[in-house]
C-alpha cells in the first residue's frame, strides 16, 4: 500500500501537475525511463513480499494491451522463486489434510523440497506399499500448499483492490484500463491455483486430450492421497526441455524437440481447445523411453496444470482464420479475423492497419529470428514507430481467454528459440494452416451441401404454398393479424399525447412566471391551469390499453 501511494503521488506530480504548468514536454520526455524505474522497483518488492506479489509481477507481464512495454518487459523475468517453509509446518499441515501421519500415507517422505514457489512446495515421496499395488505407482511427487496461504492471498487481494479503487480515480490509468475489473480477474486465476483439486482435474483432463498421441504424456493422480491443499502426483521427474547439453547426451536433437513441441501447443489449441498456459522450462520434461520401446524414442512430459485455459468454439474459429490469414501473408484476412475473435471492435476503421500489415508482410513476412537479428536496427525503429501508433488510434480490446493464450505463445516462441536459434515460426504454423485450411474447406463443402438440401426442400414446397395463398385470397379467408402492431401504435401515440402535455406544462408555468409582476392575478391562473397537463403527462400512460 505505502508502494502504491508513493508511485500515485509521482504520477500526480508527472501526469497532472507539470502539463498545467506548461511542461508536458518534460512528462513526456521522462515517462518511459519512469515506467522502468517503477518496473524495478515493483520487481524487488514482489521478491521481498513473496505471496501474491510475484503472481502479480507474471500477471502484469503478460498484459500487453493495457501495460507499456517498458513494464512487462522489466517484469517477464520475474520468477516464482522463495524460501522453503520448514518442514515440520509443512508435516503438519498435509497431515491434517489426508488425515493420517506422514509415515503411515508414505513409505519415504523427503524433507528437502524439490522446489518452493509463493504458494506451495513440492516434495519427493514414496507410497506406501498398499496404495503402491492400487495405484501401480510407486514414486511420486507431493505439492503442499504453504501453511496461512488462504489468508495472504486474502489479504494481498484486499490491499490490490484498495489500490484498484486508487487507480481507478487516476484519469491516465482509468482510460488505459479498468484497474477493478483486472484485480478481480487475476483474483480468479489465483483461486484455481490454490484448490490443488482443480489442478489435479486439469492434469486427467489434458491426459485424456493426448492419451492416444505418443508425443505427449502427463503424470498421473494419486487421488488417494489428494485434497484441496495437498496434491500427489505419479514422479515424472526427467531431462528439462532446455538442458540442450542433457539433450545431446541422450541422442536427442533439440532441433525436433522445438518442432515437436511447437506442434503439439498448436494442437492444445486448435484440436483440443484446452491449453497449458505456463509453458516455461520447469513445467516440461523430454523422456527417453526404453530403447526397444515401440514409437518415437521420446516424449514431451507437462507438469503443473493450475494455470490452464479454455479455448471456445467462437475464439478457435477466430484463431483458425487468424493462422491461416498470417499464413497466406493476408492483411485484410488478419484484420478479419482479429474482428472475429474480439479484438478489434466492429467499428474500427481497419484501412490504415491493413496498409501497414500489407508493408509488414512484404518486409519481414516469412523471417525467422535469426534472419530478423540481422536486419537494421533502425529499419525495425521506424517500422515499430509507425506500426504502434496505428494499433493505438484503433479501438483495441483483449477477450479474458486470449490472455493467458497469450501468454502460452510467448514463452513458446521463446523456448523453441532457445532449442533452436534457427527456429522459424512459420514452419509449423505453415503446414498447421494448410490442414486448417484443408479442413476448413471439408467443413465449407459439408454446409453448402445442408444448405443446398435445405433450399431445395424449400422449392419443392414453394409453388405449393403460394397456390394456398392465392386460393384462399380468392376465397376471402385469408387474413393479418394486426393485434400487436395496434398495440404499439397506440402506445406511441399516447406517449406523443403525453409529450405535448408535458411542452404545454411549460408553456403554462414560463408564461405564468412572466406575467407574475405585471398581472399577478392572470399569472397564477396560468400556473393553476398548468396541473392539469402535468397531471396528465405524469399519469396519461398508467391506465391499461
Amino acid at each position: 500500500m505505502s508502494f502504491a501511494a508513493r508511485e500515485f503521488l509521482k504520477i500526480w506530480w508527472y501526469e497532472l501537475v507539470l502539463p498545467r504548468f506548461g511542461m508536458t514536454a518534460l512528462a513526456d520526455r521522462t515517462r518511459a525511463a519512469r515506467m522502468q524505474r517503477f518496473a524495478r522497483r515493483f520487481h524487488d518488492l514482489a521478491v521481498g513480499l513473496g505471496g501474491l506479489m510475484i503472481k502479480v509481477g507474471q500477471f502484469m507481464s503478460s498484459r500487453l494491451d493495457v501495460l507499456p512495454p517498458e513494464i512487462t518487459s522489466e517484469l517477464e523475468g520475474l520468477q516464482d522463486e522463495v524460501p522453503a517453509v520448514p518442514f515440520p509446518d509443512i508435516r503438519a499441515l498435509a497431515e491434517a489434510e489426508i488425515g493420517v501421519p506422514l509415515a503411515r500415507a508414505y513409505a519415504w517422505f523427503d524433507e528437502t523440497p524439490l522446489a518452493a514457489a509463493s504458494l506451495g512446495q513440492a516434495h519427493r515421496a514414496r507410497l506406501s506399499d498398499q496404495d503402491a499395488e492400487e495405484t501401480g505407482l510407486r514414486e511420486v511427487v507431493v505439492k503442499v500448499q504453504r501453511p496461512g496461504i488462504d489468508e495472504i492471498v486474502a489479504t494481498d487481494l484486499a490491499a490490490l483492490r484498495r489500490v484498484a479503487r486508487w487507480a481507478s480515480r487516476v484519469r491516465i490509468v482509468r482510460d488505459r484500463v479498468d484497474a477493478p475489473a483486472l484485480v478481480e480477474e487475476f483474483a480468479g486465476t489465483c483461486r484455481e491455483e490454490i484448490d490443488y483439486l482443480h489442478e489435479a482435474a486439469g492434469a486427467e483432463r489434458f491426459a485424456a486430450d493426448f492419451l492416444d498421441d505418443p508425443r505427449v504424456s502427463a503424470p498421473a493422480v494419486v487421488w488417494e492421497r489428494t485434497t484441496r491443499r495437498v496434491l500427489t502426483l505419479e514422479d515424472v521427474t526427467a531431462i528439462k526441455i532446455n538442458d540442450t547439453v542433457a539433450l545431446r547426451a541422450a541422442g536427442i536433437d533439440p532441433t525436433e524437440v522445438a518442432n515437436v513441441f511447437a506442434d503439439v501447443m498448436l494442437d492444445q489449441v486448435f484440436t483440443h481447445g484446452f491449453v497449458h498456459a505456463d509453458p516455461h522450462p520447469g513445467n516440461i520434461f523430454v523422456t527417453p523411453r526404453a530403447p526397444h520401446a515401440e514409437g518415437p524414442s521420446w516424449h514431451l512430459t507437462f507438469v503443473d496444470f493450475g494455470m490452464m485455459t479454455e479455448v471456445p468454439d467462437s475464439l478457435r474459429a477466430g484463431l483458425r482464420t487468424f493462422v491461416i490469414a498470417v499464413a497466406g501473408r493476408d492483411s485484410k484476412g488478419l484484420v478479419s479475423a482479429a474482428q472475429q475473435i474480439g479484438v478489434l471492435l466492429p467499428s474500427a476503421d481497419t484501412r490504415e492497419l491493413e496498409r501497414a500489415l500489407t508493408t509488414l508482410f512484404a518486409r519481414f513476412g516469412g523471417m525467422g529470428f535469426a534472419e530478423l537479428r540481422e536486419v537494421d536496427p533502425r529499419e525495425f525503429t521506424g517500422f515499430a514507430t509507425e506500426f504502434t501508433d496505428t494499433v493505438r488510434e484503433l479501438p483495441v480490446q483483449l477477450p479474458e481467454n486470449l490472455l493467458l493464450l497469450i501468454r502460452a505463445v510467448s514463452l513458446t516462441s521463446g523456448l523453441c528459440s532457445a532449442l533452436d536459434p534457427a527456429f522459424n515460426i512459420w514452419d509449423p504454423v505453415e503446414p498447421y494452416a494448410a490442414r486448417l485450411l484443408r479442413d476448413e474447406s471439408g467443413n465449407l463443402i459439408q454446409d453448402f451441401g445442408k444448405q443446398a438440401a435445405a433450399n431445395a426442400g424449400i422449392l419443392w414446397s414453394l409453388p405449393k404454398r403460394v397456390d394456398d395463398v392465392i386460393s384462399r385470397a380468392d376465397n376471402g379467408t385469408l387474413s393479418f393479424d394486426t393485434s400487436r402492431l395496434e398495440r404499439r401504435l397506440d402506445i406511441l401515440v399516447g406517449i406523443g399525447r403525453r409529450v405535448v402535455s408535458a411542452v404545454l406544462f411549460m408553456a403554462l408555468v414560463i408564461g405564468g412566471a412572466l406575467l407574475l409582476a405585471a398581472a399577478p392575478v392572470l399569472g397564477w391562473i396560468l400556473i393553476g391551469v398548468s396541473a392539469l397537463p402535468l397531471l396528465h403527462a405524469l399519469f396519461g400512460g398508467r391506465r391499461r390499453t
